[in-house]
């Protein structure tokens, strides 16, 4: 069966879609031919381009275990893609099995893998629904079943909000949540960066996904900045990824973890 058969209804395998090349570039398998063609592209940018997504990767993990070591119990992942190793109730249910966690993503590729990893589990669920319609999902009743904004909640805008063009204010996405969340809660994320990269090699990149379903925006360490509105950043704030209570690193790894800036906020 070729790939248009076997793709899901209403998706065109032969655009590139971010989730699938974050899938591919982690050594998924959930991907088509474009997807990988267009992750090799940004591979033959730079060295360090193929250790990007892992750079990040690594991020969720330690900024998701620090929210759940602070008592949270309740994780809405949004923009999730592709299950992969590592994905948020993995690592949660290292000290909490019993945690909730509510994936969101508008991609049906997404969206049915993800619900057919997690047959059975009570306690985690996956929606399908737009980001840039907050007020949607914050109503959706497979969300409101698991997540009680009563009590705090981790938000998690991880590797997606730079998929999000200026007109449709990706800052102001990230408040309408954030005013949904109570005290106690936190906000963790991270965004690809413009910051210190020469501006050719910056729109070399925006290229290439300017040709998949996702355009993407890399962005300045200010306009990053400013989606933490309403929320403390957390020690060290607003750094590299691979900086944000990481470990030691090779060059290559550290390298990568430049073109992100992430970070962790508490709402008080």
């Amino acid at each position: 069966m070729g790939e248009q058969e076997s793709a899901p209804r209403g998706t065109d395998p032969r655009i590139p879609n971010m989730a699938r090349m974050y899938d591919y570039a982690l050594g998924g398998k959930d991907n088509f031919a474009a997807d990988r063609e267009a992750v090799r592209k940004l591979f033959s940018f730079s060295p360090e381009n193929r250790d990007v997504p892992r750079a990040n990767r690594r991020f969720l993990g330690r900024a998701v275990r620090f929210a759940a070591s602070q008592g949270v119990r309740q994780f809405l992942d949004l923009g999730t893609g592709l299950p992969s190793q590592g994905h948020v109730h993995e690592v949660v249910g290292e000290t909490n099995p019993d945690a909730h966690v509510v994936y969101v993503d508008n991609d049906p590729v997404v969206v049915s893998h993800g619900r057919a990893l997690l047959t059975g589990s009570g306690s985690v669920t996956v929606v399908g629904a737009d980001i840039r319609d907050p007020d949607s999902i914050l109503g959706n009743p497979d969300l409101t079943r698991l997540i009680d904004f009563t009590q705090p909640v981790a938000v998690l805008f991880v590797a997606v909000l730079h998929g999000i063009p200026d007109q449709d204010d990706p800052a102001g996405i990230v408040r309408a949540v954030g005013e949904r969340a109570s005290p106690g809660s936190y906000l963790i994320l991270s965004h690809l960066t413009s910051e210190g990269h020469p501006a050719e090699l910056v729109a070399q990149k925006e290229a290439i996904f300017a040709k998949s379903n996702a355009p993407v925006s890399y962005r300045s360490r200010d306009q990053i900045s400013r989606m933490f509105d309403g929320f403390g950043l957390i020690e060290p704030g607003l750094t590299a990824v691979t900086q944000w209570r990481g470990e030691a690193l090779d060059e290559k790894l550290a390298a990568a973890g430049q073109w992100w800036l992430g970070g962790v906020g508490r709402k008080n």
